[in-house]
């Protein structure tokens, strides 16, 4: 980074270096603070970067994939917030490679409508929460909130305890029906839900069919109970 004041760090260069030194990990809670924006709408990006700062967070935010790398390779930051729609490197490529290379990072997924692919893709990197752009401040702040307490909980010694809000339903539209929900979100639960029904409830059948772990799939349907949500 170059002279930026704190909190307002943006990059749009492209990263050189995929294997570059990547900076260590503060041994802190206070890393979970740490929040890096990558969102190619500038207007957008401004408005998400303006407001995690208002939240009490450290932002800081690039315009593309390779632009994120390069910050990355030269701080830490503890959350992700990514557009799934990137120029260049996509979205999901990016949080694939910083999985890839067991980065200690959470990831949150900005997108429009997604698509099956994508969806298990995303049941593989274990993304903590999908937002539809435009994305409302209050979802934005409840979706960091379980990323940092999630990074606490994997990476802290002495975890603080997990809170997850009950989602409000969604409202009807003008029609009087509720609108049709097609976010990634919906589809990987979908993707989920039917896999393990295919196999009779057999959760070590489903987790191979779907690529993850027994336990990554026991926690999603915990989270899915939670939530309320039938068929979880």
């Amino acid at each position: 980074m170059t002279g930026t004041e704190p909190g307002r760090a943006h990059c749009d260069e492209p990263s050189k270096e995929r294997g570059a030194p990547r900076p260590e990990m503060p041994m802190t809670r206070m890393a979970a603070q740490r929040v890096l924006v990558v969102e190619d709408d500038r207007r957008l990006r401004e408005m998400l970067h303006t407001s995690i700062i208002e939240m009490g967070m450290e932002p800081a935010s690039a315009s593309s994939a390779e632009g994120a790398l390069k910050l990355l390779n030269q701080s830490f930051f503890a959350v992700a917030v990514v557009d799934l729609n990137l120029p260049g490197m996509g979205g999901l490529e990016l949080c694939t490679i910083l999985h890839d290379q067991k980065r200690p990072i959470e990831f949150i997924i900005l997108s429009g409508f997604g698509d099956l692919e994508a969806a298990r893709k995303a049941i593989r990197l274990n993304v903590v929460d999908f937002l539809s752009k435009p994305c409302g401040m209050d979802d934005l702040e409840q979706a960091l909130s379980r990323a940092r307490e999630r990074w606490i909980e994997k990476w802290m010694t002495r975890p603080e305890p997990q809170v997850l809000r009950r989602p409000e339903p969604s409202r009807p539209n003008a029609a009087g029906n509720a609108p049709e929900d097609k976010s990634i979100e919906t589809m990987e639960r979908q993707l989920i839900l039917d896999t393990l029904a295919r196999h009779h409830g057999n959760r070590d059948a489903a987790a191979g069919e779907l690529g993850i772990s027994v336990r990554k799939l026991y926690y999603r349907l915990k989270q899915y109970q939670r939530q309320g949500l039938t068929g979880a």
